[in-house]
């Protein structure tokens, strides 16, 4: 049986004029800007206008930890938008923009699949409405007018050994984790070390996801700590000044994007932080908006439960003010079978022993998950190669779990194939109400938080964190931040530090390598093991097969 490839789908659509998918929202063409006939950014007014109405129902979409055979979290929520649309339900989807170094390296790009995509495909994984790009011109511009402050006099008095803003860059390369700046002599400045991260990872990525408008933005990006001084106290990207035009360069970008599914049901698709180095989640603007304009909205949450979930739930939605009503996990059956010790090639033979083997991560996910007061239902994101055997014996593990676990085919089939679970989800809000609360207090000092995440979600005996570190967290108390919410930066392959460590470990420990304080986005982050916030490229890049063809259209990107 020979299948269409997900690109040969995405240029088959027949695509609605962006603003009859914004009419279907109510969302009048005026307040749409649009970038060509199929994607625009909705107002700043408009967003304003619906201040006062009533929020609809938010359903997480998260997954099990990440392996080579898939898993489709993207996918799934694109098919129960659409599933929900189809049994009658006003619905929208929430999800991130695509960055381009994993779409030029290894890990493709951020549509879905199949019958269940967003498009256009090949715009949202590339350029797209330029989002990524004015957060790396405005980052940029800090760093660029930090090293012109020290330059030019020093007048705040910065400690050019303890400057803490580095460089971003949104691709994948691993040469510019660690450089040395301002070589050349005098006229270049003063030499240091520095580095660069990867766009995605850039607290200004992370501050315009969880800003509420522009005034937000603003104040966000002036509390930026960007050095220190020899007394140790903070110097802010407000004293550099640097606040209101970092501002002006994301005033478009603040904007969410509206695009539309296969389907043409109505997709927000803004913002685009990693989940193993950031929080995870598209903009809480995008979201605020798509609740108040559709009664189910359906987001999701970067890589596995215990990164993009823990954040939506602990960090998002507590600064957020929001409450999620439902949680979709996707599981696949080949994910379980790898889970389970079998290795990639053999996915497509039957094995229903490894399939149970596997399943112990998916219920790992199903409790941690319920630790938040949240109802949750289990997807099996169905591949071809599937039995009837191996699909069993996954719904009888999740129905162990108490919970249920539902075949979807929306790959194949669109919403035909997630009809089932978007009525489950329907009556799952209507009749488990959520008792939603997040998983540790505000008040909880911040290294009680990062054990608590450590125990109970990845189940670690303990964390290790050397003096330093320690002394650093109760500096920050001290100095006000003790409130925040804390943002673990780890391997999405398992519960540990170990990338090769599958399925549901115990008595294992969580080491921190640095914490860093993000004042701007309101968390602090917690490095772990050998977590790199710059990825590298592969041996093989996904950029030597990504071309034009001879009919000029873009072959290679997925």
């Amino acid at each position: 049986m020979s299948f269409k490839t997900d690109i040969e789908i995405a240029r088959e659509a027949k695509k609605l004029p962006i603003q009859e998918v914004g009419a279907k929202l109510g969302i009048p063409s005026a307040d749409l800007l649009p970038f060509g006939h199929d994607k625009a950014k909705i107002s700043e007014n408009f967003i304003k206008s619906l201040a006062k109405k009533e929020d609809g129902r938010l359903i997480l979409v998260t997954a099990i930890n990440p392996t080579p055979a898939g898993e489709g979290k993207t996918t799934t929520t694109v098919g129960l938008g659409d599933g929900l649309n189809k049994i009658g339900k006003k619905a929208a989807i929430c999800i991130r923009e695509a960055s381009l170094g994993p779409c030029f390296g290894m890990k493709g790009g951020a549509a879905g699949g199949g019958y269940a995509q967003v498009v256009p495909m090949e715009d949202m994984n590339l350029h797209f409405t330029g989002d990524f790009h004015a957060i790396t011109s405005a980052h940029n511009l800090l760093a660029a007018m930090l090293d012109n402050h020290i330059y030019w006099g020093n007048e705040l008095d910065i400690d050019i050994r303890r400057v803490a803003f580095r460089r971003v860059l949104d691709m994948n390369d691993r040469a510019l984790r660690e450089i040395v700046c301002n070589l050349g002599g005098v006229a270049n400045g003063f030499p240091r070390e520095a580095g660069f991260d990867i766009t995605v990872a850039s607290e200004v990525m992370a501050i315009l996801c969880l800003a509420t408008d522009l005034a937000d933005l603003e104040r966000r990006l002036g509390d930026i700590i960007v050095a220190y001084r020899r007394d140790r106290s903070p110097v802010f990207c407000r004293d550099i000044k640097a606040d209101g035009a970092m501002t002006v360069l994301l005033q478009q970008a603040m904007q969410p994007n509206l695009v539309q599914t296969l389907e043409n049901n109505p997709a927000f698709v803004h913002g685009g932080p990693f989940a193993n180095i950031a929080h995870g989640c598209n903009s809480v603007v995008a979201t605020t908006t798509a609740l108040k304009v559709a009664d189910y909205v359906v987001t999701e949450a970067g890589f596995g439960a215990d990164l993009g979930a823990e954040k939506f739930l602990n960090i998002k939605c507590r600064k957020a003010g929001l409450r999620p009503d439902a949680v979709v996990i996707v599981a696949t059956v080949r994910a379980m079978k790898m889970n389970g010790g079998v290795a990639k090639a053999d996915l497509s033979q039957e094995n229903v022993d490894a399939v149970k083997k596997g399943c112990p991560n998916l219920g790992r996910h199903i409790e941690n998950i319920k630790q938040f007061g949240v109802p949750a239902v289990v997807a099996i994101n169905h591949f071809v190669t599937d039995t009837d055997a191996e699909v069993e014996a996954l719904k009888e593990f999740v129905a162990s779990q108490g919970s249920e676990a539902i075949l979807s085919t929306h790959w194949a089939n669109g919403s035909e194939g997630t009809a089932e679970l978007a009525n489950k989800v329907v009556a799952l809000i209507d009749g488990s109400p959520s008792q939603y609360a997040p998983l540790y207090p505000s008040e909880m000092p911040l290294f009680e938080k990062i054990e608590t995440i450590a125990k109970r979600i990845y189940r670690a005996d303990e964390v290790i964190a050397d003096a330093k570190i320690r002394d650093q967290l109760k500096q920050w108390e001290a100095q006000g931040y003790g409130d925040l919410p804390v943002c673990m930066a780890k391997t999405q392959y398992s519960f540990t530090t170990d990338p090769n460590r599958r399925g549901a470990p115990t008595g294992h420990s969580l080491p921190i390598r640095e914490v860093r304080l993000s004042a701007g986005a309101g968390f602090v982050v917690v490095i772990c093991g050998d977590v790199m916030t710059m990825p590298g490229l592969p041996r093989v890049p996904s950029a030597e097969t990504i071309r034009i063809n001879e009919n000029g259209l873009i072959d290679g990107l997925f």
